[in-house]
């Protein structure tokens, strides 16, 4: 589903040249939860939005569900997203002058996906927030927004899920409610999830985790639920 070559990240400062990334290469299967974890300044929101489409690699390759993401430019970019990948921000990023409902529609309707309210309608009582619909952004507890946040990534029902620390604003048991909804709907739709966490106990529900440093890929961590996975799938088959 991902897949990097050498992919590496270079901004020019007062000061010369600075490199970001160094040289990165990976792969993510189809419907994998992936954590990308370090340090802040380590590189990891940078990852991110190279994965996404964000932002262009200054040199090597990212293929996104075979699409060769490092040729396109903006315009291609964004077209490819809107196909394809949904992202989570930290800071919500919900239009106030809109409701939940016509936040969570405006990704359908600029995609030109039919039935875009009945959509909205369906995802958003998935998340638990149906009764809460017509109110505004600034009506609702931060746990409601970013609920109203992973509702809009998901009304396109993307491959790809990219979430830049989707619990970093939120409380102890909002948190938990987040990772739930996260995985069920990783779980239900197939959706690839790669996301960008501090909260080591997010990263463990992960199937691997991608340790940053400085720029660099330092370590990949297989989890348990990859492992339990792969045993579930072994009984299975030999049953």
């Amino acid at each position: 589903m991902i897949q990097t070559k050498d992919i590496t990240k270079t901004v020019n400062t007062s000061e010369g040249s600075l490199q970001i990334l160094q040289p990165i290469s990976f792969q993510v299967k189809a419907g994998e939860s992936i954590a990308i974890v370090g340090a802040s300044g380590s590189g990891k929101s940078t990852l991110l939005s190279l994965l996404a489409g964000l932002d262009e690699v200054s040199a090597g390759e990212i293929f996104l569900d075979g699409s060769p993401l490092h040729t396109f430019d903006e315009e291609q970019r964004a077209r490819l997203r809107g196909d394809k990948v949904g992202f989570i921000f930290q800071s919500f990023m919900l239009v106030q002058s809109l409701t939940a409902i016509e936040n969570v529609m405006l990704p359908a309707e600029i995609a030109g996906l039919p039935d875009a309210k009945k959509r909205a309608t369906t995802i958003l009582e998935q998340v638990g927030l149906g009764h809460r619909s017509h109110h505004y952004p600034n009506q609702l507890s931060g746990g409601e927004q970013q609920r109203v946040a992973i509702a809009r990534a998901f009304i396109g029902q993307p491959k790809i899920l990219f979430a830049d620390e989707p619990t970093g604003n939120l409380d102890a048991a909002n948190s938990v409610k987040i990772e739930d909804l996260l995985f069920d709907l990783n779980r239900e739709i197939g959706t690839t999830l790669v996301l960008v966490t501090h909260d080591s106990e997010l990263a463990k529900k992960c199937d691997r985790q991608l340790q940053m440093l400085a720029g660099e890929l330092t370590e990949v961590t297989e989890n348990a639920r990859a492992t339990n996975d792969a045993a579930s799938q072994g009984v299975a088959h030999g049953s």
